[in-house]
């Protein structure tokens, strides 16, 4: 099962993709997590992505590309994958088509001011990269990490104005691509705000 996970920013498309890869038993890639990787090795291209995130904005398109075609080489990927944060743009779109054909493209859909509201709350433990919500998922004491007892921080990317940023930027540059697989009768539609396993549940009866 080749798949695309389309959606705004705080759509839950990374919670979702984490529990479909047992059930399909396929690599879950997110183009975040390879990238937040980059930054905290502190890497030439983790600096450099740093600093577009932090401001909301996309990483270039051949920085992504390169390192999705890089990671759909390895062995996990042969049989399948779910694609999260990759393609964003129609550039990457035609990029992807050319290292793999795609069986569906799942498209998470939620209104702006629940996202401002599901994002604005997260807190991340800095040295494991452990996700909390404030509202949702809080952790035992307020403000500290459940493990290691550090204290929780709030990304940049995460503060209510480089939000609204990223939306305004995923809708002019990512919202093009729900046409683009539309007119290739690869989109499905998944309402976004039921708890997780609701939209996994719906999503494996849209799957088949």
């Amino acid at each position: 099962m080749r798949l695309v996970f389309l959606g705004p920013p705080g759509a839950g498309k990374g919670t979702i993709a984490a529990k479909a890869k047992e059930v399909f038993s396929i690599p879950h890639i997110s183009t975040g997590d390879l990238f937040r990787e980059n930054i905290r090795k502190e890497t030439e291209l983790g600096l450099r992505v740093k600093s577009i995130l932090a401001s909301g904005d996309l990483v270039p398109d051949e920085v992504t590309i390169a390192m999705v075609d890089q990671r759909l080489r390895e062995d996990d990927a042969i049989k399948g994958f779910i694609l999260d944060g990759f393609p964003r743009t129609i550039a990457q779109a035609d990029a992807l088509a050319d290292m793999s054909g795609l069986d569906r493209v799942v498209n998470f859909v939620l209104d702006k001011e629940a996202i401002v509201r599901r994002l604005s709350g997260r807190r991340v433990c800095k040295s494991t990269g452990r996700t909390y919500h404030i509202l949702y998922n809080p952790p035992k004491v307020d403000g500290i990490d459940d493990e290691t007892g550090e204290p929780l921080i709030q990304r940049d990317d995460d503060k209510e104005e480089a939000i609204r940023n990223r939306l305004d930027v995923y809708e002019a540059s990512t919202a093009p691509l729900i046409a683009y697989y539309r007119e290739k009768g690869l989109l499905v539609d998944i309402d976004a705000s039921p708890s997780p396993d609701e939209v996994l549940k719906a999503l494996v009866e849209a799957l088949g």
